[in-house]
């Protein structure tokens, strides 16, 4: 048994394993337009002594927005094993190995979206974004307002202005991933559909949405508005194709405050669990990590246990500066000791506070957390509060 990085040879092995495992197929002339966009040097495979694939998995190189910093992220996706490899630690194995790799790159961050929730949390994820779906007759669409400024169909939309609303809109939250040119073109302009800008008084672009009308139904792909004038303006602009359709469906962050701001906020939303993150490298993500400001050589002694990862794995002395940086150094139990504040958690439970918005004091008491009143308080003091969200799917 070994596990290696997929080369170009593997392309046939690999799609014959992803589409069997995700039940999908390609078309002949789509199967062979991929295998020129594959990148293998992304994908790790478990091998039998014959050299047969049995089980793979892929790591994307992202970057994602975390407290208004960009973070370097490896996206997990496409796990599968073949049913006569099942259960017999494939995936554990090439899970193990991601993180290794991982944390070499200085990937501190994974991410990924779960078939389990369960079976990832076994590995060290956790989840930390949700986000909520709106279905809104269109009877239910808010009323069409005056704003200044004006929306307008783009043709040939502009990548360069599309992300930059962006990149003002997805650094607001944690979570959201930053895009390339290449992401741009491949996952979201190349779907079927409209473009339409918000600009200001001004000329300045402060909001878009994608989106695509069929059957008498409007899907939002995309959207942001980066002031109230772009978000009002952009709603106004999708009541107007209320002759042509009956529903309205989007993906919001968590936050969104369209319901509060209706006549009648009785439309159908639902919560969706989606996306799960991971802490690789606590210690190099501790370094990165925006903390809020405070009294300089604060610390807690922090026991954090990592069963996958065991760089993560011991007991720690957290200790901050006090413009908002931060160190995590191992030390021995006998220093931890010493410290006047302690704390103990597993990676998922950290990953829940850094990176999930889910605070000590909650944490601490529904049981995923351990520490005394002192350490709970620092630790709620530093850890900035910020609303988590994907609009992106990998």
């Amino acid at each position: 048994m070994a596990i290696r990085r997929l080369s170009h040879e593997h392309y046939d092995d690999r799609m014959a394993l992803s589409q069997f495992a995700f039940q999908f197929r390609f078309s002949e002339a789509d199967f062979e337009s991929r295998r020129q966009k594959w990148k293998p040097e992304h994908d790790w495979g478990y091998f039998d002594e014959s050299g047969r694939l049995l089980s793979a998995v892929t790591v994307i190189p992202f970057e994602t927005w975390i407290h208004g910093r960009k973070l370097a992220m490896g996206g997990v996706a496409g796990v599968a094993t073949w049913p006569d490899a099942r259960r017999q630690g494939c995936v554990r194995k090439l899970l193990v190995r991601s993180l290794e790799e991982m944390k070499n790159a200085g990937r501190t961050v994974s991410m990924l979206h779960p078939f389990s929730f369960a079976f990832y949390r076994t590995y060290g994820w956790e989840l930390t974004i949700e986000r909520k779906q709106y279905k809104l007759a269109t009877g239910q669409l808010p009323k069409r307002v005056e704003v200044p400024g004006r929306v307008t169909r783009v043709a040939k939309p502009d990548v360069a202005t599309l992300n930059a609303v962006y990149e003002a809109y997805a650094s607001r939250y944690s979570g959201m991933l930053v895009r390339s040119d290449e992401w741009w073109s491949e996952k979201l302009l190349s779907k079927a559909g409209t473009c339409a800008v918000y600009e200001n008084e001004s000329g300045r672009p402060e909001g878009y949405v994608l989106y695509d009308v069929k059957d008498r139904k409007l899907t939002v792909h995309d959207w942001a508005s980066v002031t109230e004038p772009a978000r009002a303006a952009l709603w106004t602009y999708i009541a107007n194709h209320d002759s042509m359709v009956e529903e309205t469906t989007l993906s919001v962050p968590i936050d969104d405050p369209l319901p509060f701001l209706l006549a009648d906020p009785r439309i159908k939303q639902e919560v969706v669990p989606y996306f799960m993150s991971r802490i690789v490298d606590a210690d190099a993500f501790v370094s990165k990590y925006a903390w809020e400001a405070g009294a300089s050589g604060e610390a807690v002694a922090l026991r954090l246990t990592d069963a996958h990862a065991e760089w993560n794995d011991g007991t720690f002395k957290l200790q901050w500066s006090g413009d908002g940086e931060a160190t995590l150094e191992r030390i021995s139990a006998d220093e931890a000791a010493a410290t006047e504040a302690c704390v103990a958690c597993d990676i998922q439970t950290l990953t829940a506070m850094l990176l999930g918005n889910r605070r000590p004091s909650f944490l601490r008491e529904v049981g995923r957390l351990t520490g005394d009143d002192l350490a709970i308080a620092r630790l709620e003091r530093r850890i900035p509060a910020r609303t988590t969200c994907l609009m992106d799917f990998f």
